[in-house]
């Protein structure tokens, strides 16, 4: 039975493979790991990294801090308090300063949390209409983290900036105040790190009276690409499904949306069979990942992605634009770029893996997606819509932003023709500014 190992910034230098790794980079993951976070596990470490060749290897990038992933002159402040040898009150406090720079809740995130009567559910996010997002407090850390993730202030000490909540009662309460929501997606970090028993706690009593609303549970995981063995031979895994299969016998569609970032996560005979035993509980199974340079920035790699994704059974869904925050600088392509990648991986794959929508920004209105780059009335425009919305009457109406081959962003973009704004920005088409659910 194959039992799970972390390496973290205490111990990562106790890697058997790490003698192999120049010592440079060994100082860059220390330097780095001090303001982003980091941890790794042994399955990681055995059966996906090419340790032969750690400078290009996208799963080592994932997972290993780069110099690159800060700014010079962050890299250089942190060498020099590290050098100075402060004691761990300054250290945090010069560290959070810095994080508190790299927009650590990005796309207006604090705006998507609700109340309940004059109770702020902080562990709750409401930002589409059908959709509810729940962070189990036991769930908001992972089987290992990736270095471009979004939500790294879950997992680095910064409470005031974390989202997470314990009470699942309020949940319920809230979701039965709320008839409009057909979905509950668990995330966070990553539920699949919880046991059984606590899942079921938060789970099992959406499957009763009261939330006949709720027609789809989604989990949100990285553990089949991280640790498959939460299905196969963790000591709980059979109760794991067994909790899979009680949702779809209850009759709500059970969606398990598993992060994928390259095509080598997909290769193991372990992350195999933990699909096969995930699917054979009548889960659906859909993929996701943001498009990241160093990372899968060609369309190759996508276009054998997506065909071994729906060979094993799963659906692609969605190809997102690497989030404003973190180490964005270091992961981020321009919007144009993005667009011809997809567009190239697209055209490769039959209909079956054209189930996947983007390139697409989840900023603050809404997930945006970038239909294209076109020449309208001599001018040269992103052609851009909502998949999403905090207005619902938003989605599907195609916009444009005038041409700029270096925005990465969509806040760095601009109305085309003239415009002062865009449409979703009207009064016709919007509500209060301090209403954060659009909807109501």
């Amino acid at each position: 039975m194959k039992k799970i190992h972390y390496y973290t910034l205490q111990n990562f230098r106790s890697i058997p493979q790490m003698d192999r790794v120049n010592e440079s980079l060994k100082r860059d993951i220390e330097i780095v790991g001090h303001v982003l976070p980091f941890k790794t596990n042994n399955y990681v470490i055995d059966e996906l990294i090419d340790w032969d060749n750690v400078e290009n290897d996208p799963i080592f990038t994932l997972n290993f801090p780069r110099q690159g992933m800060l700014s010079k002159n962050h890299y250089e402040k942190v060498v020099k308090l590290i050098d100075s040898h402060p004691d761990k009150h300054t250290l945090d406090k010069a560290v959070d300063h810095i994080r508190l720079t790299l927009n650590p809740n990005p796309s207006g995130q604090e705006h998507n949390v609700p109340f309940l009567g004059e109770t702020k559910l902080k562990g709750v996010q409401h930002k589409y209409p059908e959709t509810v997002l729940f962070f189990p407090s036991q769930g908001q850390t992972c089987h290992a983290y990736c270095t471009f993730c979004f939500r790294w202030p879950q997992f680095s000490g910064m409470n005031e900036l974390k989202f997470a909540m314990k009470d699942a009662d309020l949940l319920f309460k809230y979701l039965k105040s709320k008839k409009s929501v057909s979905d509950v997606l668990f995330t966070g970090g990553d539920p699949m790190v919880m046991s059984a028993s606590i899942l079921e706690s938060y789970i099992l009593p959406l499957l009763g009276p009261g939330f006949e609303h709720i027609h789809t549970i989604r989990i949100g995981s990285k553990s089949l690409a991280y640790w498959p063995y939460r299905y196969l031979t963790d000591d709980d895994s059979e109760q794991v499904l067994q909790l899979f299969r009680a949702i779809r016998e209850a009759g709500k569609n059970l969606s398990f949306q598993a992060h994928f970032n390259h095509p080598r996560e997909l290769s193991t005979v372990a992350m195999q069979q933990a699909i096969e035993r995930i699917q054979s509980v009548g889960a659906q199974i859909r993929t996701q990942s943001p498009l990241m340079r160093n990372i899968n920035d060609n369309p190759a790699v996508w276009a054998e992605m997506w065909r071994k994704q729906v060979d094993l059974g799963m659906f692609p869904y969605y190809m997102f634009v690497a989030r404003d925050t973190g180490a964005k600088e270091y992961f981020e392509l321009p919007l144009e770029r993005c667009w011809k990648i997809f567009r190239r991986a697209y055209r490769q794959v039959s209909g079956l893996c054209r189930t996947v929508r983007g390139p697409s920004m989840s900023a603050h209105p809404g997930k945006i997606q970038v239909l294209g780059v076109a020449e309208v009335k001599g001018e040269k425009v992103f052609v851009l819509r909502f998949l999403q919305g905090r207005n619902p009457k938003w989605v599907h109406i195609p916009f444009f932003a005038q041409y700029d081959p270096k925005a990465t962003w969509f806040d760095q973009l601009k109305p085309a023709f003239g415009e002062e704004k865009f449409f979703f920005e009207d009064k016709r088409y919007n509500a209060s500014a301090t209403t954060p659910f659009l909807f109501e």
